[in-house]
């Protein structure tokens, strides 16, 4: 079977494409930085790689920690101004930006496709959730301002690159729906093609926003410690969280870090194994590249013959490889699980941490080919790596209280309910865990014990938007939680309390 890339779909139709709809933010050679109203071509492009083929693509401008500086004092300007633009013009400034990316939304999910690898119809679900949630935002907002008011500073956004939409875009049309400006930076690893679109029609549109790229290190106090800025949303990693932690720690700035957790599966006395195939195989999509995939599964030793019946067959039926690839030029975009991840650093440690695992005397349950993956003859698969399974990870493995962050499970096998919840609880905290029983009551139980956010009775559990709400136990998150009516009074100042988890790392209201 010769495959090809569709046509329309190579990365350079794609950039022609982002570069038509937007002239503004996208030159022949580089996207641009915006700051203080304009599209500027300040800043040096780096370079960069797709991860779906290795070729290159152009890279984030990154601008100095002075242009960052000015960028945030310029953003602030305009925080003021538009805190005083009426309620009803927001919505409609807001409802334009949401129109507009409807418009462009293939392009959107393309430039996601070959920036970080996402499949097509997850690329497409991640612009449509971005977009579906600012609508409902849009019929909620005069209720949920009332006696509220926009914060003293635009709020600094630095999140991850794995949903620029549905994460990043997603919670700055809400802080602008707010009364707030808005700063973001791009992630260094991908989805600054992306962001510069959205953000393109959101400056159209008449709203307050910034878009820098740049080195963490480098823009990392104009971003978070500035004086101008008036909270701080964070997504990613422990380490860099609890640097930008320790640096809000004495200035009393509201913040929103949301962090990584190890989340698990438990299974006790369970028998629907249909029923958790199908909640296992949707949880590879995107190769579990995400804050609320569950890695890990903490199984009753008597089940695990049943329970590698079920699994085994999961695995063996995943679909991955180039997104892009069809093998007629009329055919659909494939349906995958995953595509690459971020990038071919990413794909070798994963490979390495599955090999320190059997060296530890794991057991190598399952260790798929990409052989059986969908390539273009000849591609550069270095970015790519099939679903592995270790048993039994030794207690000394670096992913044994960790996320992988990609496809590579493992299985702990436990004796008794306080082993279970040991090996539940293994990271200081998630944000998501899951049990699989047939007995409600003991489901019921494990669930008040553990230290996750939300707790699934045989379902997983996900992000959430709307009106449910999100937030992390332990070192999980740290701040204001968010979703539905907490989103918005994360990023507003005014009668009553703010929720969530605060340095003490308890869970306890503070007041605004």
């Amino acid at each position: 079977m010769t495959l090809q890339i569709k046509p329309g779909t190579t990365w350079d139709e794609v950039y022609a494409r982002a570069r038509a709809a937007a002239p503004e933010a996208f030159d022949a050679d580089r996207i641009l930085n915006l700051s203080g109203g304009q599209w500027t071509r300040a800043g040096e492009p780096g370079e960069h790689v797709t991860p779906v083929d290795g070729s290159a693509i152009q890279g984030p401008p990154r601008i100095s920690h002075d242009e960052a500086v000015q960028a945030v004092q310029q953003a602030a300007v305009e925080h003021k101004a538009w805190g005083q633009v009426d309620l009803d013009e927001r919505k409609r400034r807001v409802a334009a930006a949401v129109a507009e990316m409807r418009q462009h939304r293939d392009t959107l999910a393309l430039l996601l496709v070959w920036e970080i690898g996402k499949p097509w119809k997850l690329a497409c679900d991640d612009v449509d959730r971005a977009l579906d949630g600012v609508d409902w935002y849009l019929g909620q907002i005069e209720r949920q301002l009332q006696g509220r008011r926009p914060l003293p500073g635009p709020v600094s956004n630095i999140a991850s690159w794995n949903y620029p939409m549905s994460v990043q875009v997603h919670a700055e049309l809400v802080q602008c729906l707010a009364g707030n400006g808005v700063v973001a930076k791009t992630p260094s690893q991908g989805g600054f093609h992306t962001l510069t679109l959205a953000h393109a029609f959101m400056k159209r549109a008449g709203l307050p926003v910034t878009l820098l790229s740049g080195v963490g290190a480098a823009l990392g106090d104009a971003l978070i410690s500035s004086p101008e800025i008036g909270a701080l949303a964070f997504v990613g990693g422990r380490a860099n969280g609890r640097k930008a932690a320790t640096t809000l720690a004495d200035t009393g700035k509201r913040h929103l870090l949301e962090q990584e957790g190890l989340n698990v599966w438990g299974v006790w006395d369970y028998s629907d194994w249909e029923s958790l195939a199908a909640h296992l195989k949707k949880g590879f999509d995107y190769a579990k590249q995400r804050c609320t995939a569950y890695p890990r599964y903490a199984v009753q030793r008597e089940l695990l013959p049943e329970f590698l019946e079920m699994y085994l067959p999961v695995v063996k039926s995943l679909q991955f490889g180039h997104p892009l690839a069809v093998e007629g030029a009329d055919d659909e975009l494939p349906v995958l699980n995953f595509g690459p991840v971020i990038h071919a650093t990413k794909a070798a440690e994963l490979r390495e941490h599955y090999d320190a695992a059997v060296a530890g005397n794991g057991i190598p349950l399952y260790r798929g080919s990409l052989a059986s993956g969908r390539f273009l003859e000849g591609q550069d698969t270095s970015a790519y790596v099939a679903p592995a399974c270790v048993l039994e990870p030794p207690p000394s493995w670096s992913l044994r209280h960790a996320e992988p962050f990609g496809p590579l499970d493992s299985i702990v096998l436990v004796d008794s309910e306080a082993e279970l919840l040991a090996a539940m609880n293994a990271s200081n905290g998630c944000l998501v865990a899951s049990v699989a029983t047939d007995d409600a009551d003991f489901g019921a139980r494990i669930a008040e014990e553990l230290q996750s956010f939300k707790v699934g009775i045989n379902k997983p559990r996900s992000r959430g938007d709307r009106e449910e709400v999100f937030g992390g136990k332990g070192a999980s998150w740290k701040g204001a939680f968010v979703g539905g009516d907490l989103l918005v009074q994360a990023v507003t100042e005014g009668d009553g309390q703010v929720y969530g988890n605060f340095p003490t790392y308890s869970l306890y209201p503070e007041k605004v």
